[in-house]
């Protein structure tokens, strides 16, 4: 990322996240995580999409390898569940929490937004402009990952990962601009907020993220 993860605010991260999404990069993951499956080994497609004779080759293959195969097709197990600091931790200046971030392993995005939804559940939402939480700790959208990822869920990048999934998912239903400004459009609730970061999770981890 452009800016040290001490120094960025939400709507540097916003930016950061639309511009990762319109990346050359980014659109090819797009683009194939929209693209149909592949056929499994050994079936081939027949005239009208069903699988053709090739299917049997499967039965000459030993169950055991079957097994390992499928096996390694599974996503990596989640991390331990942390719990996150109390209510008083909420209103902590995010610095003080860096501590956290010592040993702990990198995440997929998904498992990033998973715990940016906590954040949201247990610490609060907000919608009021340019800030990144209330006096009661509340955060947007933003500040809840930047605060999943002060914690220790997550690197910098899983992070500005994690934002351009929103981005995409934000794209997807067919908002143009940044997250800061869905964040704060009237009427928006903390309950569209949660089901924005399901929703985006749901995607990331479909495309194997």
């Amino acid at each position: 990322m452009s800016s040290a993860p001490s120094l960025l605010g939400p709507d540097a991260l916003d930016r950061e996240a639309a511009a990762l999404y319109e990346s050359a990069t980014w659109q090819r993951i797009v683009e194939n995580w929209h693209s149909p499956a592949p056929a499994p080994p050994g079936e081939t497609p027949g005239p009208e999409g069903r699988p053709g004779e090739d299917w049997r080759a499967l039965l000459t293959v030993p169950v055991d390898r079957l097994v390992a195969e499928a096996l390694d097709a599974l996503p990596p197990a989640l991390p331990a569940e942390r719990r996150l600091p109390g209510r008083v931790g909420a209103a902590l200046p995010d610095r003080l929490h860096a501590w956290r971030r010592i040993g702990q392993a990198d995440l997929r995005p998904s498992v990033h937004l998973g715990y940016a939804r906590q954040v949201l559940e247990e610490w609060g939402w907000q919608n009021a402009p340019y800030r990144l939480r209330d006096a009661r700790g509340a955060r947007c959208v933003c500040g809840a990952l930047l605060a999943a990822h002060r914690l220790g869920y997550g690197s910098a990048d899983t992070m500005n990962q994690a934002a351009a999934w929103i981005v995409t998912e934000l794209r997807a239903r067919g908002w143009t601009g940044l997250i800061g400004p869905w964040n704060r459009a009237p009427g928006r609730t903390a309950a569209d907020a949660l089901a924005l970061l399901d929703a985006t999770a749901r995607r990331a981890a479909y495309a194997g993220h």
